[in-house]
């Protein structure tokens, strides 16, 4: 179906044309067959599937086609602030020709714009959470006069900590039976069904196949390296393709800064964009990364979280992601409304075994090889020692690395509890890492399991899931297998060498004692000697008795 096809207002038929839609995607196609009544829904569509400009195209029609709408207000929800900034652009964009007005409202910033939006009478209301809470509670945001609730990314925003504050919201909104709510999702669990249960009047749920868009359009290739050597790999792929655009995927915010900044040292413009940035910093890296000043940014998943970057030519798995479902979002990043794209996941010793997952979950094997020496080029920055400038938890290297869930890519504000951890800007703290340790983030240089490079290609696509484990476990656990016996061994030994200490302080004890009994008797005596003896009336009388 087409968007000419669909009876909208001219004026927005002129905002969509110029927008360059043409033809409905299939989330777009179900959500306009169906919402123009009013009808509550809850849709499982991935980013990058068009589904902005379907909730966005149903608010604006609604708004100018009903009578009692008028003067009505659309509230949108979104997880993080670039997100909300994203949806901001691409309402001003559609609704170029309409009488609205569009703002957005999130934490990390000043007040004053904000402000001055709602004195403006802002129609189409884009916020996190926290920053609208905080606006509501103030009396600044009046949100009885929405007649449109969008959740956006809602498992997102469970996955961030803002269940709560999501409560708190639609207890200020209109009654569900006075307002159409929208929720959208990547993943329709069972938190998100229930809140959609809870807070809609017989909600339509839409279901789009992520597949369609995130695993077939995409070009997939998975290098096995040891952890020392990704660097190496990662500059030998970015000379070789030599990518218009690239984001570059890590699991942790300190390691996302280290990375940047080795490529920095070899010769690569680059950027990086992690939740301690400053608000000011995060939006001009997106802004360049957008305009194409800059060709590839290094993220972790929440702060790219929203990022829609047109024809991006390629992805990179730094770190394999330890949710499945992140490896679809971020693969899905390279191929936008329809269009092709190439990913590339770079699998070490210590993340390997996530693999399995991945591939139960999209369903088909990556094709995979060992990277051999000919893939790779000289690191400059293998020899230096990086410094990180943002502060960040160390909690989350030790936890984060194997799916505890973090908070980057918060909304910022005012530090509503642990959610926004990661919004902190630098405190001077300065982290010192070695740069061969693989961007471990434990500052310790470690050495990698050796993949033996077998004979021919080192193609393994001909492998069973079953034959790979193997080969994984024989060529990986086997080192990992030794440090852990080693450590064992160490911590046997120490406690043998304690409990040698502990015989001969008590030999020594007997020997100055005169034996076991001796030895306890004179450790009273001492131990009296150091406090006073406490004795009643009777004992203190018969003792100036015995006295001579």
């Amino acid at each position: 179906m087409e968007f000419k096809e669909l009876k909208l207002h001219p004026d927005l038929h002129r905002g969509i044309d110029e927008a360059g839609y043409r033809v409905c995607m299939p989330v777009q196609e179900q959500v306009l067959g169906k919402a123009f009544g009013g009808q509550d829904m809850y849709v499982q569509s991935q980013t990058g599937t068009g589904k902005t400009a379907a909730f966005l195209i149903v608010i604006f029609q609604r708004l100018l086609a009903e009578e009692n709408l008028h003067g009505k207000k659309a509230l949108i929800m979104a997880p993080t602030r670039e997100l909300a900034v994203q949806i901001e652009d691409e309402a001003k964009m559609l609704g170029k020709y309409l009488p609205f007005k569009t703002g957005s409202f999130y934490g990390g910033v000043g007040y004053t714009q904000q402000y001055q939006l709602l004195r403006d009478n802002v129609q189409i209301l884009v916020g996190t959470p926290g920053r609208v809470l905080d606006l509501n509670k103030s009396g600044r945001m009046n949100l009885m006069e929405i007649a449109f609730l969008v959740l956006d990314e809602a498992d997102r925003m469970f996955d961030m900590g803002f269940y709560p504050d999501l409560r708190k919201l639609i207890k200020v909104v209109p009654q569900a039976d006075r307002r159409q709510t929208m929720l959208f999702s990547a993943t329709l669990n069972a938190r998100v069904k229930n809140l959609a249960w809870e807070y809609t009047r017989t909600p339509v749920e839409i279901e789009i196949e992520p597949e369609t868009v995130t695993v077939d359009e995409v070009t997939q290739v998975l290098y096995h390296v040891p952890s020392n050597e990704k660097m190496r790999l990662l500059l030998g792929i970015l000379e070789r393709e030599q990518p218009a655009s690239a984001i570059i995927f890590c699991n942790t915010k300190r390691h996302t800064e280290i990375v940047a900044k080795r490529l920095r040292v070899n010769g690569h413009t680059c950027e990086f964009i992690i939740g301690d940035l400053p608000q000011v910093k995060r939006l001009k890296v997106i802004d360049d990364v957008k305009s194409g000043k800059i060709k590839l940014l290094v993220a972790t998943d929440v702060a790219a979280r929203g990022l829609d970057i047109d024809n991006l030519a390629m992805v990179v798995n730094f770190d394999l992601p330890v949710e499945e479902e992140n490896y679809v979002h971020r693969i899905g990043r390279t191929a936008r409304a329809g269009k092709t794209g190439r990913a590339i996941t770079l699998a070490s010793e210590k993340d390997v075994y996530e693999l399995p997952a991945i591939e139960r979950y999209i369903g088909k094997k990556i094709p995979s090889e060992i990277a051999g020496n000919d893939l790779q080029t000289d690191d400059k920055s293998a020899k230096m020692d990086i410094r990180t400038d943002f502060y960040e938890d160390r909690r989350e290297d030790r936890g984060g690395a194997r799916g505890r869930k973090t908070h980057t890519g918060g909304e910022g504000g005012k530090g509503r509890g642990g959610r926004q951890g990661d919004t902190r800007k630098g405190t001077g703290r300065r982290e010192k890492l070695r740069a061969n340790d693989g961007g471990s983030g434990r500052g310790v240089t470690q050495t990698a399991a050796k993949f033996e490079q077998p004979s021919g290609t080192g193609d393994l696509s001909g492998l069973s899931m079953e034959e790979r484990m193997a080969m994984y476990r024989r060529k990986y656990a086997g080192k990992q297998d030794e440090k852990s016996e080693g450590r064992q061994g160490e911590t046997k030994h120490k406690g043998k060498e304690r409990t040698n200490r502990r015989r001969q302080k008590t030999k020594q004890g007997e020997k100055s004692g005169g034996g076991r009994k001796g030895g306890g008797e004179a450790a009273q005596t001492t131990a009296a000697q150091g406090r006073p003896e406490k004795k009643g009336f009777i004992s203190k009388l018969l003792g100036l008795f015995g006295k001579k």
